[in-house]
C-alpha cells in the first residue's frame, strides 16, 4: 500500500499512467475518497501520469491531531513523486483545496478544474427549506455521534441531492454513492486542525492566471450552483460547464461525459 510520511500523517496515494507524461492532480470530495476518481483514471493516464491520494480525516490516510496544511499535503506528495507542475482537479471541498492551492504555489498548478466547489472565504447563502432541514438531520446526527448515520444523511445530502431521492436513481449509483463515504466514518476520532489560506481565496481568485474549468451539477446545493456562478465570472477567461441529471458527483454518476469534458478542455489549453 504505497503511503507518504508528512509531519503527523500518513497519506494513502496512488498512481497510474507513465510519470514522464503531463501530471494530473486528483483531490476527492468530503463525501467520498479517492476511490471516486476510478472510473476516470484508464482514460486519464492514456496520455498523463495521473496522481491521487485520500486526505486527511479521509480514506486509508491516518492523522495525528495536529495543525497541517491541506495545501501542504499535496506540494509533499508531488514532491515525494518529483512532479514539479500538475492540473489539479478538485470535488466540493479538493476543488477549494485545489484553488488554494494554484493561489499558494501558482508555480505548481497549471491548469484548474472544480466540481461543485467554491472559494474559501465564501460567504454564506440562504439555503432552501428542504437544504436547511437536511442540515439538521445530519446535525443532530453530530451531536448523537452516530458516525454512520451521518455518513449516511451527508450522502443523501450532497451526492444524492436535496431535491431527488434514490428511488429516482441508478441503483447501482446509489450503491457506489454510499461505498465511497462509508469507510470515512472511521475517522471520527481524529480531529486534525486545517491551517486555513490566509488571505482566503474569495477576493483573490482574480489573480488565477491559468485555464480554468468551473463546473457543477444541475442538482447540486444552492450554495454549490452559485459558487460555480461567481468563480465563472471572477476567474479571468475561465470556462464553465454545468452537468445535466446529476448532483454533487457528476464524474461519479456519469463518469464518460465528464472524461470527455474534461479530456475536451484539456486537450484545447494544451494540457
Amino acid at each position: 500500500m504505497p503511503t507518504l510520511e508528512v509531519p503527523g500523517a500518513s497519506l494513502y496515494y496512488e498512481t497510474a499512467g507513465h510519470i514522464s507524461s503531463p501530471a494530473v492532480l486528483l483531490i476527492h470530495a468530503g463525501v467520498a475518497t479517492l476511490r471516486m476518481w476510478d472510473p476516470l483514471v484508464e482514460r486519464l493516464a492514456d496520455d498523463h501520469f495521473v496522481v491521487r491520494f485520500d486526505t486527511r480525516g479521509f480514506g486509508r490516510t491516518t492523522t495525528e491531531n495536529v495543525e497541517f496544511s491541506d495545501r501542504q499535503d499535496a506540494r509533499d506528495l508531488l514532491d515525494h513523486l518529483g512532479v514539479t507542475q500538475a492540473v489539479v482537479v478538485g470535488c466540493s471541498r479538493g476543488g477549494r483545496i485545489a484553488i488554494d492551492l494554484a493561489l499558494e504555489s501558482p508555480e505548481r498548478v497549471i491548469g484548474l478544474v472544480t466540481i461543485g466547489s467554491g472559494p474559501s472565504g465564501f460567504p454564506e447563502i440562504e439555503l432552501t427549506d428542504t437544504e436547511d432541514a437536511l442540515f439538521d438531520r445530519c446535525d443532530e446526527a453530530y451531536k448523537a455521534e452516530d458516525w454512520h448515520l451521518l455518513s449516511r444523511l451527508t450522502v443523501e445530502l450532497w451526492t444524492i441531492g436535496p431535491t431527488r431521492s434514490n428511488d429516482d436513481l441508478d441503483p447501482r449509483f446509489v450503491e457506489i454513492a454510499y461505498e465511497l463515504n462509508r469507510p470515512n466514518a472511521e475517522h471520527a476520532g481524529e480531529a486534525p486542525i486545517a491551517i486555513p489560506l490566509d488571505p482566503p481565496a474569495f477576493d483573490r481568485i482574480v489573480d488565477i492566471e491559468i485555464p480554468a474549468l468551473v463546473t457543477v451539477g444541475e442538482f447540486d446545493l444552492s450554495e454549490a450552483l452559485a459558487q460555480q456562478a461567481y468563480l465563472l465570472d471572477a476567474i479571468p477567461g475561465a470556462d464553465g460547464y454545468i452537468f445535466s441529471d446529476t448532483a454533487h458527483l457528476p464524474s461519479v454518476e456519469h463518469p464518460d461525459e465528464f472524461a470527455d469534458v474534461l479530456l475536451g478542455w484539456m486537450e484545447r489549453n494544451g494540457l
